[in-house]
């Protein structure tokens, strides 16, 4: 089952960089939000979102 895109929070106003992520199925999928459909997207297991994101966080 397909998810919602959700835009970072850190992602506001006119910023240029922006991601967007959803859950699919049993993987998480990352985008470019201004890019949109156009977007390439990252499919990632769950233990890779959490090592994308803690390298995000840094």
């Amino acid at each position: 089952m397909e998810g919602q895109w959700k835009k970072s929070s850190h992602s506001g106003g006119d910023s240029s960089n922006c991601v967007e992520a959803r859950v699919y199925g049993p993987r998480f999928q990352v985008r470019d939000s201004v890019l949109g459909d156009d977007s390439p997207i990252l499919n990632l297991t769950n233990t890779d979102f959490n090592g994308f994101l803690a390298s995000v966080k840094r």
